[in-house]
Formats: structure tokens, C-alpha cells, sequence
């Protein structure tokens, strides 16, 4: 534990950690990358990308050794004991900071398959990382604004597109696609604009979840409903509160859902019935979701002011 030291020193002895850890793994990760493109045989190729999988892996199992042994994190998860690694998932959850990744990766690791989220294209620019997750086939979306869209209609739909060739690749094999359905992170800031009628969440997006269930719908197994906490820290929470040990306590709650019916092949933009299926599905959910955060934050202040 590192709880003596100032803050600012623990934070950047993490970022050195977590910078080691990432390229020593990205290294080894990108050598074989550079095998698996010059071979042609598509069968070994997959294995490549198996490999691939099990280098990002240790990855995680390397971050979470680094946080174990340098933070001393109340951690406070329920509902995954029924999970397992031979099932494909859709993983969707509310988005608090660049610390739910790491929250998220370390609770899942070995529980469910690798998970693979919806990047920014931009982001595949990320030094070392941005190779990273496109070696490793994280899907990379072009979001085009209603504006530009309008000035350019023949790129409508691209992006959905992009996405569906996307999930495509991930029947291959089980694997956990991770969706944020609120698309950013959350803060006051961005609550108000939006005038969102949840308290603790910000509007949720269906187009993308909409489209996971159109492409693969029939190949997943369940939903994984996450709910993240931060009780003791004010959103926005920053991933440097997690480097600089000023996350005392982290509350993950986790409900497994059944797939909704009829949903395979529908179209999103063009069928207005599926449409109103999937917003009232996602409304609904965020509405528990909202109810949920509020209890455990009521739990958590009484819990500390008994003691």
C-alpha cells in the first residue's frame, strides 16, 4: 500500500506502473500481430487472434495486481457468481469515468469473455493502445452529426454499417461486446444540457444497442445489466482520483437479462415499431438503473453514518 505517501506521488508511481504493465504486453502483442498478418492460413490466423486475447488478458491481470498491492479499494460487487466464459454477452452499463473500464475489466476477468467495446475512430490515434484495440478487434465507430448528415445523405447509415461488419467478426467465437449506452461520461455539466429526466444518469442511446441485437441478436446469450458507484466521490470521477488513491470504495451491482424477442434483423432506422421496442426497452432500464444508483447511495450514507 502506498496510503503514506502524498497523493500526487502515488498517482504518478501508478501511471509509471500501468505505462510498464501496458507496453511490455503491447510489445509481445504487436509481435505477433505482425506474425498473424503475414500468414495467409485462416485457421492459424484465428489462433493468432486467440493469442492475441489471452496477451490482453494478462494485461488486466497485470493492472489488477498493481491496484491490489498499491490501493487499498473497498470493493462492493454482487451478481456475478453465474456468469461463464463460454457465452457471448451484451454488457451495457452507465459510464462515471475512465476508471469504469478498469472497474469493469478487473470484476469480469475470466467470468466472461473478453470484453470488446465501442471506441471513438478517432481514438484508434492513442499512442500504442489505438493499435492495440484495433489488433485485438475492437469496433471503431465514424459518428456523424445530424448537421453533417444533412449536407452529406449519402453517408447515412455508414456507421451502422461499420458496425454491423463489426459484430459479424464477433460470431466466431463467445465474446462480451460492451456498450455505454449513455456515450460519454457522466457530469452535472452535461446533465442539465441535456435536461435529463434520470438523476443520477444522463440520457441513454439506443441506436447502438438496437444494432447489436439486429446483428447477433440470436448469438448472445444474455444481457449483463452493470450498475457503477462511486459513493464517496462526486462525479465527474477522474481516472487520476483512481492513480492518486482517492477512490475509497467502489460499488459494482450486476443483473443478468434474457434477450429481448424478435429482434434479429430489424432495422433501427428504417422500422419504426422496433424502434419504439428498443427505446422503451432502454428507458426502462435506465429508469431502474437510476432507482438503483439512488438506493445504493441512501444504503451507503446510512452505513457510514452508523459507524
Amino acid at each position: 500500500m502506498l496510503n503514506f505517501l502524498p497523493s500526487s506521488v502515488t498517482g504518478v508511481i501508478l501511471l509509471l506502473l500501468f505505462s510498464l504493465n501496458t507496453i511490455l504486453c503491447c510489445t509481445i502483442l504487436f509481435l505477433f500481430v505482425f506474425i498473424k498478418l503475414i500468414i495467409p492460413h485462416t485457421w492459424i490466423r484465428h489462433q493468432f487472434s486467440r493469442l492475441l486475447i489471452f496477451i490482453a488478458t494478462v494485461w488486466i491481470e497485470g493492472n489488477s495486481f498493481i491496484l491490489r498491492i498499491t490501493q487499498k479499494i473497498k470493493w462492493d460487487v454482487q451478481g456475478i457468481e453465474h456468469l461463464t466464459s463460454k457465452r457471448s454477452y451484451l454488457v451495457v452499463s452507465n459510464h462515471r469515468s475512465w476508471t469504469d473500464i478498469f472497474v469493469l475489466q478487473h470484476i469480469f476477468k475470466h467470468r466472461i469473455p473478453f470484453l470488446k467495446f465501442f471506441l471513438k475512430k478517432e481514438l484508434i490515434w492513442v499512442p500504442i493502445l489505438g493499435v492495440a484495440w484495433w489488433a485485438l478487434d475492437f469496433p471503431f465507430l465514424k459518428r456523424y452529426s445530424r448537421q453533417f448528415l444533412e449536407k452529406h445523405p449519402e453517408l447515412r447509415g455508414k456507421d451502422m454499417e461499420t458496425t454491423r461488419k463489426n459484430c459479424e467478426k464477433f460470431k466466431k467465437y463467445p465474446v462480451s461486446v460492451m456498450n455505454f449506452l449513455e456515450g460519454t461520461r457522466f457530469d452535472f455539466q452535461k446533465h442539465k444540457k441535456q435536461n435529463s429526466p434520470y438523476r443520477h444518469l444522463l440520457l441513454p442511446k439506443a441506436g447502438g444497442v438496437a444494432l447489436v441485437f439486429s446483428s447477433m441478436g440470436d448469438y448472445l446469450s444474455n444481457i449483463i445489466d452493470v450498475t457503477i458507484v462511486y459513493p464517496e466521490n462526486e462525479p465527474p470521477v477522474h481516472f487520476w482520483d483512481l492513480l492518486a488513491g482517492n477512490i475509497p470504495c467502489i460499488t459494482v451491482r450486476v443483473k443478468i437479462l434474457p434477450i429481448p424477442a424478435n429482434i434479429v434483423g430489424m432495422n433501427y432506422e428504417e422500422d419504426e415499431a422496433f424502434r419504439e421496442k428498443i427505446q422503451q426497452w432502454v428507458n426502462q432500464l435506465w429508469q431502474e438503473k437510476d432507482h438503483r444508483i439512488e438506493t445504493i447511495m441512501t444504503e451507503y450514507v446510512a452505513s457510514t453514518t452508523k459507524h
